[in-house]
């Protein structure tokens, strides 16, 4: 009897020492950075608003609007559910931590919320690619055109920020008012939610053991997208974060987090690219160019810009939207759902006219080891990383460049 409340005790302590808390950010960009090795070396990098542009046409084809009746069923797409599954993690990591509400917020956040997911819709349509794809994942995949999107979303957030300081001085009343909470998990008659999360958690097991059939590609998908929410809501992993607080707050732990991530994803990418890991019999080129989108330099600084201000406004980048999803914090769902609603009409009615007038010089795949080698290509992207680094402990230090 002894031995089995020494056994429980144990368990009990392991399930704190992942639920009791949340984990430091560079502990999640490291894990979240594996991860995205293993779906490259799988089939393909880390993506989100490809799936939620897969939700929109699925909406859309649903409706019967926009001639999308041929879009990719939720079900067949590997980031559309990749990115839903990423939802259901967080809303386990969220359930194991009794950490999941129904946070609805006054109503001028949630139109803040639908506005920036709007705008995050029109950049990623416009730049192909988000935070993710075309930062976390696309840093590390050697893309020239990843550094000057990363530039256009710093000069996106830096606007965005200087908007809110001044929507707070001159409109203070816009985003006050009265907040609401529902199904909080305090205390005693919180503990429905552990067993919640164990439910969701079999049934997501069990969504993925069907797959493995017939669709193995898929179904690794849904695992590590489930693995992806639950770690991203475990450590508060949030681009916008990394790129807001160190003018905000001064603070660097979400950049550090995100640094972590690149730094491990830059290391297993170059060496699926290198040696060609392939899968199938893809030829060498085909998995080098992977992750590698005809954004330089144009379509990469504006979807960038477009793509900083929009998460600033809502308060969350593309994975830092759908884990506050899973969460239950309303104000991101408005983001989700601007974002899902604009993307497909933003990708098929609003971004080909403008591509078209573009010179082809101005948008084309720029590899960096095509210029500079692969031992070039990682230096410049670790040096890149290396001055982030510096800088925002510096500022953390100094406070030069924050606000408050």
């Amino acid at each position: 009897m002894s031995d089995n409340k020494k056994e429980a005790g144990a368990l009990g302590q392991l399930y704190k020492t992942f639920f009791a808390k949340h984990w430091p950010v560079w502990v999640g960009g490291i894990i979240l950075g594996t991860l995205n090795i293993l779906l490259f070396a799988i089939k393909s990098p880390w993506g989100a608003s490809g799936g939620i542009n897969n939700w929109g046409e699925n909406l859309y084809s649903i409706l019967g609007l926009f001639n999308l009746e041929d879009a990719t069923p939720l079900i067949s797409s590997n980031y559309g559910m990749l990115c839903l599954f990423l939802v259901i993690g967080s809303f386990i990591g969220a359930l194991f931590s009794k950490e999941f509400a129904l946070r609805i917020p006054p109503v001028g956040e949630l139109i803040k919320g639908f506005i920036g997911g709007s705008l995050m819709a029109l950049g990623a349509t416009f730049g192909i690619g988000c935070t993710i794809g075309a930062f976390f994942s696309g840093m590390p995949a050697l893309s020239g055109g990843a550094i000057i999107f990363t530039i256009g979303l710093f000069l996106g957030v830096i606007v965005a920020l200087k908007y809110l300081m001044w929507e707070m001085e001159k409109f203070p009343g816009f985003s006050s008012g009265k907040s609401y909470s529902f199904f909080a998990g305090t205390g005693k008659k919180g503990n429905w939610q552990k067993w919640a999360g164990w439910i969701v958690l079999i049934i997501t097991l069990y969504i993925a053991y069907q797959y493995s059939g017939n669709h193995q590609v898929l179904a690794w998908f849904i695992i590590i997208g489930m693995l992806m929410g639950l770690i991203s809501q475990r450590s508060r992993f949030c681009i916008v974060k990394a790129f807001r607080d160190p003018f905000m707050t001064g603070e660097s732990d979400g950049s550090v987090g995100v640094m972590a991530g690149i730094m491990i994803g830059l290391i297993g990418f170059t060496i699926i690219k290198y040696f060609g890991i392939a899968v199938g019999d893809v030829a060498l080129r085909t998995r080098e160019m992977t992750w590698i989108f005809s954004h330089f330099f144009f379509r990469a600084i504006i979807g960038g810009f477009v793509f900083g201000l929009g998460m600033t406004i809502a308060g969350g980048c593309a994975v830092g939207t759908l884990w506050r999803v899973g969460e239950g914090q309303v104000k991101l769902w408005a983001s989700a759902l601007g974002f899902l609603i604009i993307s497909p009409i933003s990708k098929l009615y609003i971004v080909p006219p403008i591509v078209e007038m573009l010179p082809a010089s101005w948008d084309f795949k720029s590899y960096l080891p095509d210029y500079l080698g692969y031992p070039g290509a990682f230096a410049l992207v670790t040096v890149i990383i290396l001055i982030w680094y510096v800088f925002v402990k510096w500022n953390e230090k100094t406070g030069k460049f924050s606000a408050y």
